[in-house]
């Protein structure tokens, strides 16, 4: 350790955030859910420009170690905001990430969250969940990862004239998270060129009943009406020829015991709703990853949790 980082070691925090699930399937843009794979951020405010940037984990090579990262981007936004961007001019930023990037799981998401939530746990915390929330979605565009990614558990966003509302709950049942991650990438930007403008009429109302039905049945624990509430009209019918084998690990997923089915965010991951079953949960597994197979896919199998907590500090 430098003199630079004794000096600032009082300025430093380390912040763990869950990766992140969107849409839920029918809840496009709106539903979204946090999983038990973290992204760990080690941030020391400095008040000289030093910006010093080291990654590990997923995607290390990638990562911007620069003005352009997105979490010193992200915590810039507080020190702005919280008018102390004068007195800390850079930063010390370790990252050992989990969250498979651009794999639909959230690692923007995470990455923003863990800048903002840092950040502001060093200065004092001037602002509140539901204040970070709203400078994750100015970054993020949309609230549906950023969301569960500071509150855990499920989330329902609502954006109204700028202000983000966010309800969180934990369902009644306990679930297990099969994630079939295959071995590509998909840029969020090209999983939104594919989707039509406008969507007819009895598209939409498919949705808001499966949405609508989704929520109740996890707050009140209705499995049997899970069976079709992840189905969705609005934007899964358009992306799956840039997921080979979508349509076949769903229906293999549903054999294998899943309650239900949905592109992970805009994808590639595909995740499954199970009952906490090892036996049911490790069969989902199997069958998704064989189906990928069968459309030359190689791919892995994630088993999770429901990520309850959302972002928190686990050292200084």
């Amino acid at each position: 350790m430098d003199n630079a980082e004794k000096i600032s070691s009082e300025n430093r925090i380390v912040v763990r955030v869950p990766g992140t699930s969107a849409n839920c399937g029918s809840g496009f843009d709106c539903l979204g859910l946090a999983v038990t794979i973290y992204n760990d951020l080690d941030l020391t405010l400095l008040e000289d420009e030093r910006l010093i940037i080291e990654s590990s984990g997923e995607g290390a090579e990638t990562i911007p170690a620069d003005e352009k990262n997105i979490v010193w981007k992200s915590a810039r936004l507080v020190l702005e905001r919280a008018n102390l961007a004068e007195k800390f001019k850079g930063a010390i930023i370790r990252m050992e990430n989990h969250v498979p990037m651009s794999r639909g799981l959230g690692s923007s998401a995470a990455a923003i969250v863990a800048g903002l939530f840092a950040a502001n746990e060093i200065i004092g915390k001037p602002f509140n969940k539901n204040e970070l929330l709203k400078f994750a979605t100015e970054i993020e565009g949309h609230p549906d990862n950023v969301a569960p990614a500071i509150f855990g558990g499920f989330t329902v966003s609502v954006v109204d004239k700028g202000l983000v509302q966010t309800f969180s709950f934990l369902p009644k049942n306990k679930f297990k998270l099969v994630v079939a991650v295959p071995n590509f990438h998909l840029s969020t930007r090209t999983a939104r060129q594919v989707l039509p403008k406008t969507v007819p009429l009895k598209d939409a109302i498919f949705n808001i009943s499966r949405a609508s039905m989704l929520v109740a049945a996890l707050i009140e624990g209705k499995e049997k009406f899970l069976a079709s509430a992840f189905d969705d009209a609005l934007h899964q019918p358009y992306r799956k020829n840039l997921v080979p084998g979508m349509s076949e690990v769903f229906d293999a997923a549903k054999r294998a015991g899943a309650l239900g089915v949905a592109l992970s965010g805009a994808g590639p991951c595909l995740i499954a709703f199970s009952a906490a079953n090892k036996h049911i949960e490790n069969e989902i597994a199997t069958e998704m990853v064989q189906a990928f197979k069968k459309n030359d896919v190689q791919a892995d199998a994630l088993i999770l949790n429901l990520d309850t907590r959302g972002a928190y500090v686990i050292g200084n």
